[in-house]
């Protein structure tokens, strides 16, 4: 590798460290959240593949993104065809979410949802794709919208997963509010007085 290449890409190896790390964690947390979902809140299969695995599929993205740029290439060929690959990959998932999306019958997307499930997500791995093949001519450039890219990735998927954790809470909240009103409630006692 030149030492161009090589000095350009080790610039960036303490974010893609920052970016891999915060999105492994968030991957983790999302386990949470599905579970703590599937505890109260009977989940339909349609439902989760359409709104929590694509979550899933972005944070594991980002971390990937952050290996390939880590890792030790030869030339920013290779790191461009590796990034293509992934954006490709996740292009083609996005168009898969938007069939799943429009398949399920569990919720109706409003403009928030489309945005952040399906147009933001395209945009992102659009952009992946054109960055690597601007790579060799632009690397500066390139290299930041592939960072800018991966930021956005990770924050579709911090907004996706406080949407479905906020969701279920007041899912959650609501089933307890007609739980509650529901049972009978005992009649009330009334005091009896004597009078003399």
């Amino acid at each position: 590798m030149e030492s161009f290449e090589l000095a350009t890409l080790t610039k960036w190896e303490s974010f893609y460290v920052i970016i891999g790390s915060s999105a492994a964690a968030l991957t983790g947390l999302q386990f949470v959240v599905v579970a703590l979902g599937a505890e109260g809140y009977t989940m339909k299969t349609q439902s989760v593949r359409a709104y929590a695995t694509p979550t899933i599929v972005h944070f594991c993205e980002v971390l990937l993104m952050s290996a390939v740029l880590s890792a030790p290439w030869q030339s920013f060929s290779q790191v461009a065809t590796a990034l293509t690959a992934c954006g490709l990959l996740g292009f083609l998932y996005s168009l898969l979410v938007i069939r799943r999306v429009r398949k399920q019958s569990d919720y109706s997307p409003v403009f928030e949802d489309w945005l952040f499930h399906s147009v933001l997500p395209l945009i992102s791995y659009s952009s992946i794709v054109i960055a690597s093949a601007l790579l060799q001519r632009t690397p500066t450039l390139s290299l930041f919208l592939i960072g800018g890219t991966t930021i956005l990735l990770l924050f579709i998927g911090i907004h996706n997963a406080w949407d479905a954790a906020t969701f279920i809470a007041i899912n959650r909240s609501q089933k307890r509010e007609t739980a509650n009103h529901s049972q009978p409630s005992e009649p009330k006692r009334s005091k009896s007085h004597k009078h003399s």
